[in-house]
């Protein structure tokens, strides 16, 4: 089991010396994640999601990263792909030269953002978007291998045209693909890459997709493309000494997500400003129904939050059905960046050696 870490840079009703002070936080939250010896930084590509995620340039914030780490690996989960937000040139550029200046640490995921939002802002045409994503992430590649580049279908027309620089990793990067639905887990599988599994449902849910995904990728042929079987999860996390504490901070900022989440994915709506989303602390009764509601028969796997005898018993249900990685979600919203720092520290001191 893999133990990493993701980055949206969440800001609760966010002002420019806010949003400053985030970023920072962001990259000393990276760095300790690095002498700690987590598996992997990832960040996210979204634009306009106000509050939900400030994170719109990650290439940026990925080689700030990358210069202050040593060992940890830099996961673009994802770049947004269809032309209207990075033309695939542009992203095979970009990614090699961020893995050549970290000597070969760069997982690259890919992904088309289903938000009315981002389609909006940037003209995207609905009815491409599946055809443009699909072409990128084959494209890409062979970028990547071939002195000389050409491609030519209903959506890219490249004459002949050599992409450089290449990436330091061989035949490329680890590719993965952000998968929201049965749907797109079982497509993942099928093309052979790595799932970043962003909503994670009930046991039961898990335990089929994976059944799917396995299934699928196991049917895959040697291609050009390297295939990267391995299957990731990304609960909210908060891990703390005192559960109580744990359990305030981490089930309010898994709440302050989950409602920007629906806000943003599920309304179908554009909203503009801070959105009318539950920001309080949980009631009493809110927070024993929450702690008593882990480990229960039938309990979401959406959360790794408690003390560390907690987070270990949960983190047990993932190892027990084979997922390969847990990306945690501490940067949350609501949660001071203090907090963070500590779970960070707790959950790699006594929690992940329980699993190396």
């Amino acid at each position: 089991m893999k133990f990493s870490m993701i980055i949206e840079v969440q800001i609760s009703s966010p002002n420019a010396s806010l949003e400053r002070q985030a970023f920072h936080d962001c990259l000393e939250q990276a760095i300790l994640a690095d002498e700690l010896g987590y598996h992997c930084i990832w960040a996210v590509e979204h634009h306009g999601l106000l509050e939900y995620s400030h994170c719109s340039a990650p290439e940026i914030f990925l080689s700030f990263v990358a210069a202050r780490t040593k060992r940890i690996r830099i996961g673009h989960g994802v770049t947004l792909t269809p032309h209207r937000y990075n033309h695939p040139i542009r992203v095979a550029e970009r990614v090699a030269t961020l893995d050549i200046l970290s000597d070969g640490r760069v997982n690259w995921g890919s992904g088309k953002s289903m938000t009315p939002v981002e389609q909006g802002a940037f003209e995207v045409d609905k009815e491409h978007l599946e055809g443009q994503w699909r072409d990128a992430i084959q494209m890409i590649p062979q970028m990547w291998g071939s002195d000389v580049f050409e491609w030519n279908s209903p959506y890219y027309q490249i004459p002949p045209t050599q992409i450089i620089p290449k990436p330091v990793q061989r035949p490329h990067p680890p590719l993965f693909s952000a998968c929201s639905r049965h749907e797109t887990v079982l497509q993942a599988g099928q093309l052979g890459i790595g799932a970043l599994n962003f909503v994670t449902g009930s046991e039961e849910n898990l335990v089929q997709r994976m059944a799917a995904y396995r299934q699928a990728i196991s049917e895959v042929t040697a291609s050009q493309r390297r295939v990267n079987n391995h299957y990731a999860c990304t609960p909210t996390s908060i891990v703390l000494d005192d559960d109580r504490k744990a359990c305030e901070h981490g089930f309010r900022g898994a709440r302050f997500f989950a409602e920007e989440l629906t806000f943003y994915f599920g309304s179908g709506l554009r909203p503009l400003g801070p959105l009318d989303v539950n920001r309080d602390a949980l009631t009493s009764a809110e927070l024993r129904k929450a702690m008593d509601g882990r480990g229960t028969p039938g309990a979401s796997l959406q959360s790794v939050t408690g003390d560390p005898v907690a987070a270990r018993e949960t983190v047990s249900r993932f190892v027990d059905h084979g997922v390969d990685e847990l990306i945690l979600i501490m940067q949350l919203g609501t949660v001071p960046h203090a907090i963070v720092l500590e779970s960070i520290r707790t959950f790699g001191e006594k929690v992940m050696p329980h699993f190396s």
